[in-house]
């Protein structure tokens, strides 16, 4: 039984997406097996053999168009695959960043050249993407970059350092945030597209070691005096990254918003599981009133995160997700997810703090959500711009 009772939205139920999810499932059961994950925790990284997998099955670029080598979906298609990946565990696949993050970029805002010449790389696992957004002394604060972009000759040539990467290790496909003309602020932000294989003078810095995520590689990467040629300036106009970036960063949030539903979903179900069985003053904790207030307490939270996040989400299918929406998606759903998790990992006394239990990993992997994606101390930020 699900720990929530919110039905599946309408928009869930059309029979193409169920055959998806479950075609999704069964890829994941059998390329994704437990003991594959966990080689991907002991390494640190997924290995580069899945993508090309996941890229032959069809589970890259499933709402590319199919001028472009993509699948023609949707959002809802990557919802599936972002829902089934957190659901069977598939920790480190970062199917959400390259699907739904990084591949629109592209699709919404490449040019005609641009998307014939990447998009079709993006969807077949030809190439695994990242986007260099935050740097040592930036964060959250976009505007605060560093890295260059200058014209030299026909191109460009990059500049600067960035951290907490994820894809760093494995990505060859990397949009980079950087200033063609530092002079201007935001309004000189632009983003250029680095093809790890085909320039001099990208390296990847050490791999980060976290608290949590142990199979997501999150890297430094260092640009000296890369070279890229004009064409590799997304969308053919300097400037426009800001607002690229402003565009694309309410889907973002609200994956995150999603992820921290699912995260919830589980985290209640597993006590459920473990306070049933789990005997104390001779009987289970589940027939203890504080295991059910803090249970319910829990369920009430995940409840309400999930109606709100569904209504995100017709939004942004409809196209009407607005920013500040988005950041209270994520801001909110995100705290309310640590704390559910928090009382869980409490439900479960000392054996909450061993690894071998499903709450330790919720644990830690939930920690950074109201970290990156923009901080919620910046969320809070653009939701009181709306007072």
């Amino acid at each position: 039984m699900a720990a929530i009772d919110v039905p599946e939205p309408a928009f869930m139920l059309d029979e193409e997406i169920v055959m998806f999810r479950d075609a999704v499932g069964r890829f994941l059961d059998q390329h994704a097996p437990p003991a594959r994950v966990a080689s991907w925790r002991e390494a640190g990284q997924v290995e580069r053999a899945f993508w090309s997998e996941a890229g032959a099955a069809g589970m890259l670029g499933v709402s590319v168009p199919a001028e472009y080598g993509g699948a023609g979906g949707d959002f809802r298609h990557d919802l599936v695959l972002v829902d089934q990946v957190a659901r069977k565990g598939i920790e480190g696949f970062a199917v959400s960043l390259h699907n739904v993050i990084v591949t629109p970029y592209i699709q919404l805002h490449g040019t005609e050249e641009q998307k014939q010449r990447w998009l079709p790389k993006l969807a077949s696992g030809a190439r695994v993407a990242a986007i260099a957004m935050s740097e040592p002394g930036a964060g959250s604060d976009l505007q605060s970059i560093r890295t260059t972009a200058l014209k030299d000759g026909n191109g460009y040539r990059i500049n600067g350092s960035k951290t907490f990467i994820s894809n760093g290790q494995i990505a060859d496909f990397i949009v980079v945030v950087a200033k063609t003309d530092p002079s201007l602020g935001a309004r000189g932000v632009s983003l250029m597209i680095v093809e790890t294989d085909e320039v001099e003078g990208f390296r990847r810095g050490k791999k980060l070691d976290k608290i949590g995520l142990e199979a997501q590689d999150t890297s430094e990467l260092f640009f000296d005096d890369v070279w890229v040629p004009a064409d590799n300036l997304l969308g053919d106009e300097e400037g426009r990254g800001f607002i690229q970036l402003m565009a694309e960063l309410p889907r973002e949030r609200l994956l995150m918003a999603v992820t921290g539903v699912i995260t919830m979903e589980q985290a209640i179900e597993t006590t459920i599981g473990y306070t049933r069985d789990r005997q104390a003053f001779g009987q289970p904790l589940l027939a203890l009133q504080n295991t059910q207030f803090k249970l319910a307490e829990c369920k009430s939270k995940a409840t309400v995160a999930r109606v709100f996040v569904n209504d995100c989400i017709a939004r942004a299918l409809e196209g009407t997700l607005d920013a500040t929406t988005s950041a209270i998606a994520k801001q909110w759903v995100t705290d309310a997810e640590w704390e559910v998790v928090d009382e869980c990992l409490q439900l479960h006394g000392g054996y909450g703090y061993i690894n071998d239990y499903p709450i330790a990993h919720m644990f830690r992997n939930s920690r950074i959500q109201r970290i990156y994606g923009g901080s919620n101390e910046i969320m809070k930020v653009l939701i009181a711009r709306s007072l």
